[in-house]
């Protein structure tokens, strides 16, 4: 019943999502915390660093600017859905799961950098979707490039998304070299400024250097799971593993255009997983950049499984855990 209530797209349905919203950050609000220590907060990358001065040391206050971007992420990870079509359905869905997804760490529901990473990233990808059959050069992997690029100045290790714009080009436009070329002039434009600006006002460009070193790869601090998290973990896995799956059976019935969007986005999922499991650097945090793939391949799953009522119990139950280990931070 929950599933079904959710699938809609009516005012009803967006209603629900302002109020699941709400339920699955209460925690945050009811007890705010400074972000842990981590590397990217210790040795903040540029614009990272210009954000947090710019917010200051109230937790208060990084977590309405956390849950505000959150909110527009919501907004744009629907959006995207909508105008590119690739679901076949309209809904609001993967906006659910996301939310879900990072619920399921309650310590990263705070300021931090893989947030307005994460932003960016997306904005990275619809521009690499807005390339398919574009006649000549398409310049839209050079924005993608500055994109990922700006987002590795809030979060070093999107850096490694550069891959992301390769698989694009040879997903859509054949492996065409002078859009390598000019995604890579993208990638490189940020950085040039920003060494430049640092030049200019007489800063250590050195430590700009060694900062960036530092998050790319020193390692991580440590995430203590709780038993429930580890449940929980290894149950949204096999629910991806199976969405996964569903997905690639199902692949060659869909429009061309689909197909590429989908297979952008495993993609990016199979480059979050390699990050956690290789990358030192990398640790629970990616859950903000993972969770993007995710949602949209749970979202077509639970909308396409034919058995409803298996699908209601699995999402059912997900829900629940998800809300227990909220519950266990608040009380």
């Amino acid at each position: 019943m929950l599933l079904k209530l959710l699938r809609g797209t009516g005012p009803g349905v967006l209603f629900l999502l302002i109020v699941t919203t709400c339920v699955f950050w209460a925690g945050a609000f009811l007890h705010p915390q400074l972000p842990g220590i981590f590397i990217y907060e210790t040795r903040p990358m540029p614009l990272y660093g210009l954000l947090k001065m710019a917010i200051g040391s109230n937790p208060l206050t990084g977590e309405i600017f956390t849950l505000a971007l959150f909110c527009f992420m919501l907004f744009y990870l629907v959006s995207f859905n909508t105008s590119i079509f690739f679901i076949n359905e309209r809904t609001f869905l993967p906006a659910y799961f996301y939310i879900l997804f990072i619920a399921i760490f309650p310590q990263c529901q705070v300021l931090n950098p893989v947030l307005p990473a994460s932003v960016f990233l997306m904005m990275a990808m619809r521009r690499i979707m807005d390339s398919y059959r574009k006649p000549g050069t398409a310049y839209n992997f050079f924005d993608a490039g500055i994109y990922i690029s700006i987002g590795t100045l809030f979060y070093a290790d999107l850096a490694w998304f550069g891959v992301l714009l390769i698989a694009g080009i040879i997903l859509l436009r054949s492996g065409n070299f002078i859009e390598i070329l000019i995604s890579l002039f993208g990638l490189a434009a940020p950085f040039i400024i920003t060494v430049g600006l640092y030049y200019v006002l007489g800063k250590d460009i050195g430590i700009l250097l060694e900062d960036i070193r530092d998050n790319l790869l020193e390692k991580a601090a440590g995430y203590q799971f709780t038993r429930l998290a580890i449940i929980l973990l290894i149950y949204t896995g096999l629910i991806v593993i199976v969405s996964t799956g569903f997905l690639v059976m199902r692949m060659n019935s869909k429009k061309i255009k689909s197909r590429k969007t989908f297979s952008l986005l495993l993609w990016s999922l199979v480059i979050s997983v390699a990050l956690f499991l290789f990358v030192p650097s990398v640790s629970v945090e990616i859950v903000w950049i993972a969770g993007i793939p995710a949602c949209y391949l749970l979202a077509h799953y639970f909308i396409f499984e034919r058995k409803k009522v298996f699908a209601e119990i699995v999402f059912t139950l997900f829900f629940l855990l998800v809300l227990l280990i909220q519950a266990l931070k608040i009380f």
